[in-house]
């Protein structure tokens, strides 16, 4: 089975546009959509074009991985492999954490301790059992999700601008709101969320072997798919701003808080987009496995990660040691979580949440400078998609990007 053009754009919704994300992204108030705008113009269209050239000149299933290592060697492979690799089991403990509180408020119901485990370790081990199928063979998945992630979208932008209309926005409207407070440092801490709402563009690249021509698919889909992205995150996260104040916008269940305000706690609307919302996690997991495990896989064969992650099926030659690491990994942080508590830390969604965040955006940082080396270092390798412009626009595209990620 081979992708046709429009599963790989779904593919990308699938795995870029994260439904979760958008609460926190709303936490910061209006100015919200002043940051959206600049950031897609200073990273996400870098970002996108970077991928497209490194991702149609350098076929493999390494992704990022393989960019890097071939720029910078094998030291700096490994470390980009291990950060890219361990965001993932904290992402899946993350949601994890916030599927029985999903669970429970689309059903009214109050789980104790021992269902919420069950319930937590079942998601993790699921989503692990999912990801051993093969990449085209799981496309019903990644389609089904980008849909389901498509309609959440749409159903929360639209009821943002119904209540809007018909009660009057939450939120001071002003125009000085909009503009951006660069001495708020606690806002601008949120603005890593919207970077990472950008991420993922590189796991389409390691789905290669599965698509019918990746030369031409891999950059219209990125294009493509990033307008899509972008326009569904300014939507949704204006639905969610126009039901609820920013300062009492929850980081975890906003989403459902605010279809909760418009529709009605309870209501057919709200336990629809409930269990839409829990099924796109499955998706959101499976579709970020496939990159995430394949490059796991990718560097230990290289011996720049331990052999237990090169282990792959004998049936499909899908990367099962990866996905079997992830979900013991993430089991355990799922089982420390009443310790946790006990401690004092609450929120887990959030705690596992921001460090995954944090080792993702760190395994970008070496991508941009590895852009301009192997070009630099290997200028006559055939290119079927470049970044337009010379030398000066490619580095204010890779340098730009990185300063961003930094801060």
């Amino acid at each position: 089975k081979k992708f046709s053009f429009i599963s790989v754009i779904l593919s990308v919704i699938c795995v870029v546009f994260v439904a979760e994300a958008a609460a926190p992204a709303a936490a910061i108030g209006n100015q919200q959509f002043f940051w959206w705008i600049f950031l897609i113009i200073t990273f996400l269209l870098p970002y996108g074009m970077v991928v497209a050239e490194l991702g149609t000149t350098y076929d493999s299933d390494g992704g990022l991985y393989d960019w890097i290592r071939e720029a910078f060697g094998d030291r700096w492979g490994s470390r980009v492999a291990w950060y890219y690799w361990i965001n993932f089991p904290l992402w899946i403990a993350s949601l994890a954490t916030l599927f029985p509180d999903i669970l429970g408020m689309v059903f009214g119901v109050e789980f104790e301790l021992a269902p919420v485990l069950l319930i937590e370790l079942a998601f993790v081990w699921i989503v692990v059992f999912m990801s051993f199928s093969k990449v085209s063979d799981s496309g019903w998945i990644l389609n089904l999700s980008a849909v389901l992630k498509v309609l959440i979208a749409v159903s929360v932008g639209g009821l943002g601008i119904y209540y809007a209309v018909t009660n009057g926005f939450a939120s001071d409207m002003s125009p000085a709101t909009f503009m951006p407070d660069l001495t708020n440092t606690n806002a601008l801490t949120y603005l890593s969320i919207i970077l990472f709402n950008f991420m993922g563009f590189e796991v389409i690249t390691t789905y290669v072997g599965s698509m019918e021509n990746p030369n031409k698919q891999i950059p219209r889909a990125i294009i493509a798919g990033g307008i899509a992205i972008a326009a569904l995150y300014l939507f949704s996260s204006f639905g969610i701003g126009a039901a609820i104040p920013a300062m009492d916008i929850s980081l975890d269940s906003g989403i459902m808080d605010a279809v909760g305000i418009m529709a009605g706690v309870g209501s057919v609307l709200f336990i629809v987009v409930g269990i839409v919302f829990l099924i796109t996690l499955f998706g959101n997991m499976v579709s970020w496995s496939f990159g995430v495990n394949f490059v796991a896989e990718h560097a230990a064969r290289k011996k720049n990660m331990p052999k237990v992650f090169a282990h792959e099926s004998k049936k499909n030659q899908m990367p099962t040691g990866a996905a079997i690491v992830n979900g013991v990994v993430a089991s355990v942080l799922v089982l420390l979580s009443p310790v946790m508590e006990l401690a004092g830390f609450d929120s887990f969604f959030w705690i596992f949440f921001s460090m995954n965040i944090v080792f993702l955006l760190i395994s970008y940082i070496p991508m941009f400078p590895a852009f301009l080396k192997l070009r630099s270092v290997d200028p006559t390798v055939n290119r079927v998609f470049k970044v337009p412009g010379g030398h000066g626009v490619a580095l204010v595209v890779a340098w730009v990007p990185v300063i961003l990620l930094v801060l």
